[in-house]
């Protein structure tokens, strides 16, 4: 929940201006809802897609302050946050709520990007893997696996989130690949294909070892995407 009309607009050519089609690269941004229809005019023609911090698990009607998936694709997104950890530590969001986002946004032909992920409490319990095969499971149960095919799932362990402890490459490897195992017993071919994002404090200085781990498909980057210089040096480890 940052920026403001002029501040977005600046970061926004700041990284257009970086970001070029052909790379190999897919570069995507998500603003605050209020500025999703300023992230489309200015982002139209540039290779840079856009989505939603989080998308309503209901269709549009009597529900005051909420967004539905169909508003996101009419305002031009291609994606969609569901289960971020700050909406499920300070919003409530269940499992089973996620799981409900998650399958609203698909049915509107949006991509969800599901996050997973543990507590310090959790960690420190040994409980990592229990806890984000329970949040995938979630979804699993709701539907077949084969509908992640079209979604991406982020392991943001919560506490390498702006508490100043990171995760090392080789324990985000460790968990992408268990997670990539848990679902390859269902289906290996949705396993083969599914992005695996790591999210926990991504910058600049980490993003190539992070992205030379084989299980770690890409970044969710949180607090570095609010500084043009720092997201573009990520951008420039992914190529």
């Amino acid at each position: 929940m940052n920026g403001s009309h002029a501040s977005i607009s600046a970061l926004l050519g700041a990284i257009a201006g970086g970001v070029h089609a052909g790379t190999g690269v897919t570069c995507s941004v998500f603003p605050p809802f209020p500025y999703l229809g300023q992230v489309r005019e200015q982002l139209s023609d540039s290779s840079i897609a856009w989505g939603g911090q989080d998308v309503s698990e209901h269709q549009p009607g009597a529900f005051t302050g909420e967004v539905a998936a169909t508003m996101l694709v009419d305002l031009g997104c291609r994606y969609a946050i569901v289960g971020h950890s700050e909406r499920r530590q300070y919003f409530g969001d269940s499992d089973a709520r996620v799981a409900a986002k998650f399958h609203a946004a698909q049915m509107a032909g949006l991509t969800p990007v599901l996050c997973v992920g543990e507590t310090l409490e959790e960690h420190e319990a040994g409980c990592t893997l229990d806890v984000v095969f329970r949040q995938i499971d979630a979804v699993f149960s709701e539907a077949p696996v084969q509908n992640l095919s079209n979604s991406i799932v982020a392991y943001e362990p919560v506490w390498a989130i702006g508490t100043g402890r990171n995760a090392t490459p080789e324990l985000a490897q460790n968990v992408h690949a268990a997670l990539r195992a848990h679902i390859a017993a269902t289906s290996a071919h949705v396993a083969a294909s599914m992005q695996i994002l790591y999210g926990g404090s991504v910058k600049g200085a980490n993003a190539a070892d992070l992205f030379a781990m084989p299980d770690i498909d890409g970044v969710l980057v949180g607090g570095a995407s609010l500084n043009s210089d720092e997201f573009l040096r990520i951008v420039d480890a992914a190529q």
